[in-house]
């Protein structure tokens, strides 16, 4: 009798150790394919949205923030899963100098045991847009890529 209970209790662990692995890769695979998303896409969408006529005009670079805003929602749409909500958040757009935060939080897959087990992922850039004065933005972005 002693042996077969030990067998279950076994088993028992065995289970549980695999729901807590599961999940463990779980946020940290989101943590991380978030934050390379979140990276890429800021960098993209601010080059994006210079305003070209005032740096020409002016010599300082300036970022159009509602072009900035649509830029990135258009690109992380186009990556992301499917399977999963994403909530974006835009915090210190400046124009002028070009610096943007931006935030996503998503929620781990959830694992069914006993309860449901699902933790918040977040994750925030501060990004800043720097160019010389000298180049033009055009032939900065050629040299980037």
């Amino acid at each position: 009798m002693k042996e077969s209970v030990w067998a279950w209790w076994f088993m028992v662990l065995g289970l549980i150790m695999i729901a807590v692995i599961m999940l463990v890769t779980d946020m940290t695979t989101t943590s991380e394919q978030n934050y390379y998303m979140l990276k890429e896409i800021t960098e993209a969408s601010m080059i994006e949205s210079v305003d070209y006529a005032y740096y020409r005009r002016y010599g300082d670079l300036r970022i159009i923030s509602e072009k900035f805003m649509e830029n990135f929602l258009r690109r992380y749409s186009e990556v992301v899963t499917i399977n999963k909500t994403y909530d974006i958040s835009f915090y210190d757009i400046f124009e002028a100098p070009p610096k943007v935060t931006v935030e996503v939080s998503t929620k781990s897959s959830q694992i069914i045991i006993d309860s449901d087990y699902s933790f918040d992922i977040t994750d925030r850039i501060d990004a800043i847009l720097e160019m010389y004065n000298d180049e033009d933005p055009k032939e900065f972005i050629k040299k980037e890529e």
